[in-house]
């Protein structure tokens, strides 16, 4: 997992989501107020969250996932609108609608006597350890626990971000002179008119002139505009690389554009340059977990999504055989350089562990095969389903 910036303001329960699941996954985050390495950006808290776990907080099977995802969405869409209603008059950030409180306070009875039911059974929300689902969900609740909620949790990686916890001891309160001062200030009414604002249109001229003469300043860097500037500009790995024959955009738009047996796989094997580029051929190593296909091919997809940087010198073609509970994924690839592009960089090294990879002597009818989703495939022995092309 890459080092990141996280850009947050201070008490910011949204970003304790991140912070905590980096406590449990090692990954090493920088609060400054989600900036990744080499510029990489990524906003939304949960989506955060999510980039800084690892698997066994994501879910370490489709199913568990599955139910993280359930849990996180659960958090956004039935905790946060209730809570906030509750919790913001008192803070004086929002008008109190005293129907509207009460409604609130009935739902989140509600959502607590269903967390309870759910975990008298259970020591967590997903599975026998703490997952993004069970950090997602106390931070949600936090709001309510340091304002009118009580008993509290004491997981050390969650103190880590969060502190000690001040529990609230009276329920707080809707109050309006706190209200009054969070909210702008009107204008006050102009009482003078005719000469009163030809006098100052003329005034407002004479310095548009003085304006436009004088030279602009310069506009100042806040502070995550300064920290951008800060961070050093990351190292290209195929940089020390003499330049090569083979251009792989042309291959691509080739491939995209034209008939891939007839016009793009004779111009790949006319072109390839095997001194300055590498074939690799990928397999899934747990096949018992592909037991949906719809998952499976979810599977391939998130991962090709997140390796947007690696599209200018990478191209494959995954493919996704059998049928549910009996499937299979193996991929032909192609990488700059004679190394397994994953391990040069740590923005690349995004779930390729859980694949076998060896190295391909330049073989067309496998590349052919891959490349065209046509043929034989009897290295698989299963038959083709759908497949995925990074390019």
């Amino acid at each position: 997992m890459a080092a990141g910036t996280l850009y947050t303001y201070p008490e910011n329960w949204r970003a304790f989501k991140a912070l905590i699941a980096a406590q449990y996954s090692g990954a090493q985050v920088r609060v400054l107020s989600v900036l990744g390495e080499d510029g990489f950006c990524v906003f939304e808290s949960s989506a955060i969250a999510y980039y800084v776990s690892n698997e066994e907080l994501r879910g370490s099977t489709p199913e568990a996932a599955a139910q993280v995802v359930q849990w996180v969405s659960f958090a956004d869409s039935d905790i946060v609108p209730p809570a906030s209603t509750w919790v913001f008059p008192t803070l004086g950030i929002m008008h109190h609608n005293k129907q509207a409180t009460e409604n609130a306070k009935e739902e989140v009875r509600r959502i607590l006597g269903l967390l309870d039911a759910h975990l008298k059974t259970r020591t967590f929300l997903v599975g026998e350890r703490v997952t993004l689902a069970d950090i997602t969900v106390v931070c949600t609740l936090l709001c309510l626990y340091n304002q009118v909620l009580e008993p509290s949790f004491r997981q050390p990686q969650f103190r880590a971000v969060l502190g000690e916890v001040k529990l609230c001891e009276k329920m707080a309160q809707f109050d309006a002179k706190k209200f009054a001062e969070t909210q702008p200030k009107r204008d006050t009414p102009r009482k003078e008119k005719g000469s009163q604002e030809e006098k100052q249109k003329s005034q407002a001229e004479g310095k548009e002139e003085k304006k436009a003469a004088a030279p602009a300043p310069e506009e100042e860097m806040n502070e995550c505009e300064q920290a951008l500037a800060a961070e050093p500009k990351a190292k290209d790995p195929f940089a020390h690389l003499p330049k090569s024959t083979f251009v792989l955009d042309e291959f691509k738009r080739k491939y995209s554009n034209e008939d891939t047996l007839s016009v793009a796989l004779p111009y790949f094997w006319e072109h390839f340059d095997k001194e300055s580029w590498s074939l690799w051929y990928s397999e899934y190593h747990f096949p018992e977990e592909l037991t949906q296909t719809f998952m499976s091919c979810n599977l391939i997809t998130g991962m090709l999504q997140q390796l947007d940087k690696l599209r200018k010198n990478a191209f494959t073609s995954v493919i996704l055989f059998g049928t549910n509970n009996s499937g299979s994924i193996s991929g032909v690839w192609v990488f700059r350089g004679q190394e397994l592009a994953f391990r040069l960089s740590p923005d690349w090294q995004v779930d390729y562990e859980p694949y076998t990879w060896r190295k391909l002597d330049p073989t067309q009818t496998l590349v052919r095969e891959y490349f065209s989703w046509e043929g034989a495939f009897q290295h698989v022995g299963k038959v083709f389903n759908q497949g995925k092309i990074f390019k």
